[in-house]
């Protein structure tokens, strides 16, 4: 029987990309819930065996805005309190820091659109689930404004020129991903055209962008295709958490599922 894996997605064009068939190949049912519209409530509810939160063009702080953003935080809080698997990609990752109590804000370097190398932290090769992403010639795809104070707790996987906080991990359960390792350079067309607004206000020159991601796109989707195969070989080898218990007067405790 197919695990469920829960992806809520903002906008139609960040999808889960390059992460999609490595779910499938362990095994995961996918399962898209469209933040703002579809109802996040049965999600802490019936807690799936993995949580995938996308990105978007907004920010944590936009509570007043988009008010499910308040909502998300919370599922996510309640989440990573209980060790239950959960994997966040650029605003995810912000939405991770914010559920720890970290601080989210505009980033101080201004935006980072474009591709990369990561810088490596101090972190053992063997401890870090981004090894591959740190190869000679490997560039990611940078597509933000925002960044975060790195949470207490988490170890932090790695960082770039402009923002040392780019990816930490909690424990073995859960990663987040300031960056795009999912990106698969022959549909980045529809990132180029519902981003418009934003790149020409930042500057960026679209073609030469272009040409970045038919470069470094391919060998980013072979590589990352390993990262996610392994964190999610390693999820499932990880012991399930560990059941709330309640008690009621009068009787002897019961374990009931996580909510």
């Amino acid at each position: 029987m197919a695990k469920r894996a829960l992806v809520i997605q903002h906008v139609a064009f960040e999808d889960l990309g390059t992460l999609e068939p490595a779910l499938r190949q362990a095994r995961f049912g996918v399962e898209i819930v469209r933040a703002g519209i579809d109802p996040l409530a049965a999600c802490a509810r019936e807690p799936p065996a993995l949580l995938v939160v996308l990105g978007a063009p907004i920010g944590v702080y936009e509570h007043h805005s988009y008010p499910f953003l308040k909502q998300e935080i919370e599922l996510i809080r309640q989440r990573l309190q209980r060790a239950q698997p959960t994997l966040g990609i650029c605003l995810g990752a912000q939405l991770m820091a914010a559920a720890l109590g970290a601080r989210v804000s505009p980033g101080g370097a201004g935006k980072e659109i474009g591709w990369s190398a990561l810088s490596r932290p101090q972190v053992p090769p063997a401890a870090n689930p981004l090894s591959a992403l740190f190869r000679r010639g490997v560039r990611v795809l940078h597509w933000h404004g925002d960044t975060f104070d790195l949470p207490a707790g988490v170890t932090r996987l790695a960082g770039s020129v402009r923002y040392p906080n780019q990816a930490f991990a909690v424990a073995t359960h859960a990663l987040a991903l300031q960056f795009h390792a999912e990106v698969q350079s022959a549909l980045l067309e529809r990132w180029y055209i519902g981003h418009a607004t934003e790149l020409i206000q930042a500057g960026i020159d679209i073609p030469a962008l272009r040409a970045a991601g038919l470069r470094f796109g391919p060998r980013l989707q072979r590589v990352a295709a390993s990262v996610w195969s392994q964190w999610l070989a390693g999820i499932a080898r990880a012991p399930a958490p560990r059941q709330r218990q309640s008690r009621r007067r009068g009787s002897r405790p019961t374990a009931r599922s996580s909510r």
